[in-house]
């Protein structure tokens, strides 16, 4: 048997030729000339046959014309390289019937195959998709080119543990590829050699024709010059016609061998020849034009290629074309201003870009630019800060000066003005948000622009729906979703998004979900990345207001990992989990997400976020037991809340801030806040709030007599909730009312079973914390017929169900005295079941305590 073992220059032989002779076994290494076996399987293993010399070759022939029983033979080799093409032992192979003949191809990996080579060189942890991509791009999928990057990589100065950047061009060509591509090049001969130094300037498979275009050579003899380089294997065929290196390093390699002048005539070339097509192709264009030094030539191109791009929906990739344009050096004053104008418009939709803030900023400090193209792009730094870069008081400051800027120009002017209705940021009152987008809708109108109408169109529905007006939502249905304009389709889809967002906090969560749909799949048609961005983080929320919280804490840590950058727009996933964190009992992770460093300031952060912070924090300072915290926290949320003026964004904050108040002793005050926030809802379409009403009116009743009363108000908190979804909120409100059954005295029987049906509910969202806080009150309520006869059960050496209670929180985070305080036991009596929960699962520690707990059998 013959295994023809072929592939490319690295793509894996030797290894794989390896692997066959380790597994071989007890056969008998032979020689080509060397004495047959006694008996038994022989194999003999050839590699780079390319390489061997003609009696070598004619040595091989002859063995296998007549080759012993029993034998096998591996050849490996690069076809490529082959004296005669194709054939493998020179141009007199061939093989005998009696031959069992098989040919192995190895191809070029895919970016799967890359992706699993970067990962086991440098942990899942290290390699994000983008790296993999960009090694799988770079490399061509040549197995031992990845290799080498990653050698290259690893041996570079990045922190350990931090993923790796996806900017691999700063690592050059490795050395073994820069050899193997000079060699071949140098094999070509100097008349045509031009050739390939023509597909490295072009830098993508090319024809014969565009080839000999930019080298220069006319007739056959481009003809000739490219079939030299497909003999020499520095270029190979692509397919469709078209000529080109296997991998952009190979061409890369070329380029920097090239000298100066050289590179620049063929740069000149492939430029011409690029702006004759049509369409033209005014990205590559640019790269030529300034290659060759045709500095006019080059911005020209780059104005171009970046309409180009924005009509294309690509905002991100013309912002990061403009923004290195603008960067690089001194640009012409006219020039720069249409630049500098494109690149803001651009940055508004996509994503977050330090170098886009540094570039507008130092434009807009310029004094010798007209105050109408400053204001223009003021406007969109304003945006800029506000959105993609998080810092909404310096964002709105450069939007009102914008306004100043940009009188007598309808268009930016009600863009400006529009933004600064956006009713998220605490630095004005909803009182005057709604003032701006009145004043914005009449300068639009009057613009006549269909691309900035529809701009404030969204905004007017976002200011609308988030106050809670019900007329918003006939608004929605008239968004230009099919508009032709791709700007029109993108700021539907931005309002599209934010309609969904309101929506979550107004409590219609269907109808966010519908939103959400629409809106993200009409952003990434249309290349607006931040609304699609904008739309998954509302997502997240959507799932934590409605239950679905199997994996989402895991979705938000990934989303935090993508957009953790841009604080505004992870922000959602931070506050979601930072509640999840408090259901669990985790309580200082519940802290660092709400209030880390990379937490959203609660005093200049997106209103809605800082009130169900603040929520939050009330509640945890409540069960620490820390009241004066939890009155100071709540008092400053309130007063937030007050000068925002949209009371729908309180649902998270008014029942346990009126309870702080309350058990602060303050009973006046917190009736005034039950009051202002019913007064505040009146009129308002706003679900969610309502049901947090009747908790708030519940928790005053209770603390000030009204047991009875309050009884009722939780369980008609606990309807509401239930009926849109939440579930829970409505265990923690069904809870609260069968413990003031339980209080009253009264029939202790359906008491009992909601709080139970509660305990369940809670455990099946993984809320531990609630969930053990409730399987305490039944305990203390358990009627004396049912409660554990005297004496200890038995368990063993397997977890008791209090020890495991126990465990659950202590591996948590929570100390011995606040698992006390929640399961209603003695601080010394959670010390013995901790200790005993260590003993028999094993671990030294509470931190281990969560992963025994989680290894543990049911």
């Amino acid at each position: 048997m013959l295994l023809l073992v072929e592939g490319a220059a690295g793509t894996g032989k030797s290894r794989l030729v390896g692997r066959l002779a380790a597994a071989a076994g007890s056969a008998r290494r032979t020689a080509p000339d060397g004495p047959p076996a006694a008996d038994g399987p022989e194999l003999l293993v050839v590699e780079d046959v390319h390489r061997a010399p003609a009696d070598d070759l004619a040595r091989l022939r002859a063995l296998l014309a007549d080759p012993p029983a029993h034998f096998a033979c591996v050849l490996s080799y690069r076809p490529e390289e082959l004296t005669a093409p194709g054939l493998v032992l020179g141009p007199d192979t061939d093989f005998p019937a009696a031959l069992t003949v098989v040919r192995h191809v190895l191809r070029p990996l895919g970016p799967a195959e890359v992706h699993r080579m970067a990962v086991a060189a440098l942990g899942a942890d290290r390699c994000t998709p983008g790296l993999a991509a960009a090694l799988h791009r770079l490399s061509g999928g040549v197995a031992q080119t990845v290799a080498d990057l990653l050698d290259l990589l690893l041996a570079g100065p990045v922190a350990a543990g931090q993923p790796l950047p996806a900017d691999l061009g700063r690592l050059g060509t490795p050395p073994r590829l820069d050899v193997l591509t000079l060699r071949r090049t140098a094999a070509v001969p100097e008349e045509h050699r031009s050739v390939v130094l023509a597909a490295a300037v072009l830098d993508e498979p090319a024809t014969s024709r565009d080839l000999a275009a930019v080298a220069g050579l006319p007739g056959p003899s481009g003809a000739d010059a490219l079939s030299a380089a497909l003999r020499a294997a520095v270029l190979e065929e692509h397919g469709d016609g078209r000529y080109g290196f296997r991998s952009p390093l190979a061409a890369a390699a070329v380029r920097r061998a090239a000298t100066g002048p050289a590179r620049e005539v063929l740069h000149r070339r492939a430029g011409r020849l690029l702006a004759r097509r049509q369409p033209v192709p005014w990205e590559r264009v640019a790269v030529h034009r300034r290659a060759c030094g045709d500095e006019r030539g080059w911005l020209h191109a780059v104005e171009r290629a970046a309409q180009q791009l924005e009509d294309a929906g690509e905002q991100q990739r013309a912002a990061g074309l403009l923004e290195s344009a603008l960067a690089t050096g001194p640009v012409p004053e006219q020039a720069r201003s249409r630049l500098a104008r494109r690149l803001a418009r651009c940055a508004v939709v996509g994503l977050r870009s330090d170098e886009t803030l540094k570039v507008l900023r130092h434009i807009v400090a310029d004094p010798g630019l007209p105050p109408d193209v400053r204001g223009e792009i003021r406007l969109d730094l304003g945006l800029l800060l506000c959105n993609q870069m998080g810092d909404v008081m310096e964002g709105r400051d450069e939007l009102a000066r914008a306004v100043d800027d940009l009188a007598g120009r309808p268009v930016p002017l009600a863009r400006a003005m529009s933004a600064l209705a956006m009713p998220y940021g605490p630095d004005a009152s909803f009182a005057e948000n709604v003032a701006w987008i009145e004043r914005a809708v009449t300068v639009a109108e009057e613009s006549g622009d269909p691309v900035v109408q529809a701009a404030v169109a969204a905004n007017r529905v976002s200011v609308l729906l988030n106050g809670g007006d019900p007329a918003a939502w006939p608004l929605i249905e008239r968004l230009p979703r099919d508009s032709d304009l791709v700007g029109c389709r993108q700021q539907t889809s931005r309002g599209l998004c934010n309609a969904a967002d309101a929506a979550v906090w107004l409590g219609h969560y269907d109808t966010s979900r519908a939103l959400l749909a629409e809106g993200v799949e009409l952003a990434a048609r249309s290349g607006a990345a931040y609304a699609e961005q904008t739309g998954r983080g509302c997502a997240l929320v959507v799932d934590w207001a409605t239950g679905r919280w199997t994996g989402l804490a895991e979705r938000c840590r990934a989303f935090v990992d993508e957009s953790g950058d841009m604080p505004y727009l992870a922000s959602d996933a931070r506050m979601v989990l930072g509640l999840l964190a408090l259901a669990r009992g985790e309580w200082a992770d519940t802290l660092d997400h709400l209030t880390g460093p990379d937490a959203a300031d609660l005093d200049t952060g997106p209103v809605p976020i800082s009130a169900t912070a603040s929520g939050a924090l009330v509640r945890l300072a409540l069960a620490h037991d820390d009241i004066a915290g939890a009155a100071a926290e709540a008092a400053t949320a309130w007063k937030r809340l007050r000068a925002k003026g949209i009371w729908a964004w309180g649902a998270e904050l008014a029942p346990w801030a009126v309870e702080a108040t309350l058990r602060a002793g303050d009973a006046p005050t917190a009736a005034a806040m039950t009051d202002e926030f019913a007064a505040g809802l009146d009129s308002r379409d706003a679900p969610s709030a309502e049901a947090a009403l009747e908790w708030t009116r519940g928790v005053l009743a209770e603390h000030t007599g009204g047991a009875d009363r309050a009884a009722a108000h939780y369980e008609r908190s606990a309807a509401a909730y239930r009926a849109l979804p939440r579930p829970y909120h409505a265990a923690l409100t069904t809870a609260a009312a069968a413990r003031r059954t339980l209080a009253l005295g009264a029939d202790s029987g359906p008491a009992l079973a909601a709080l139970a049906d509660c305990a369940t509910a809670f455990d099946a969202l993984g809320a531990t914390w609630d969930a053990a806080r409730t399987r305490a009150d039944l305990r203390d309520h358990r009627p004396s017929g049912e409660r554990r006869p005297p004496g200890r059960p038995r368990y063993g050496d397997v977890l008791s169900p209090r020890e495991e209670e126990v465990a659950e929180l202590a591996a948590a985070g929570m100390s011995n005295r606040e698992i006390a305080a929640t399961l209603h036991l003695s601080p010394r009596t959670v010390e013995q079941h901790v200790a005993r929960a260590l003993q028999k699962t094993g671990v030294h520690s509470r931190q281990q305590l969560g992963r025994a707990l989680g290894a543990a059998p049911g």
